[in-house]
């Protein structure tokens, strides 16, 4: 399984989203992002203990990572959009892609947005519904 790092965030989502995703508020340069947040962001999925992934699958794995790019605001702005790009992006190179129509998935990202913290665990279990729903091979 491949992983997500900064420097594909950097230069593939970050600039991805702020080409492809076009809105009246710009993306602040990568520079400008909070320390060390995007890089807890994008290990989360990989940890474990004992040998043992705390997610296993590759859609767990997708799941948490968006819930965290979106909640955890790695940015000073355009942390939904780099979240859907970086999603679409590590999905991809797993060989998988999301099959959704756009509006749906703005949907789905706004309600994480919107989502109350301590509701986390509820609402990675339904991003994991709606991911197996619409992940599907390249």
């Amino acid at each position: 399984m491949y992983i997500i790092s900064v420097k594909e965030v950097e230069y593939i989502a970050f600039r991805l989203a702020q080409e492809m995703l076009l809105f009246n508020e710009p993306i602040p340069d990568f520079s400008t992002r909070y320390p060390n947040v995007l890089e807890s962001c994008l290990a989360t999925p990989f940890q474990g203990f004992g040998g043992k992934s705390f997610y296993q699958s590759l859609v767990a794995k997708a799941d948490i990572l968006f819930y965290l790019m979106i909640k955890n605001h790695p940015f000073q702005n355009g942390n939904k959009r780099i979240a859907m790009t970086t999603l679409l992006t590590f999905l991809f190179k797993n060989d998988k892609w999301l099959e959704v129509n756009i509006q749906e998935l703005y949907n789905v990202t706004m309600w994480i947005a919107e989502s109350h913290p301590q509701f986390k665990d509820e609402t990675v279990k339904a991003i994991e519904k709606f991911l197996k729903a619409h992940v599907v091979d390249l």
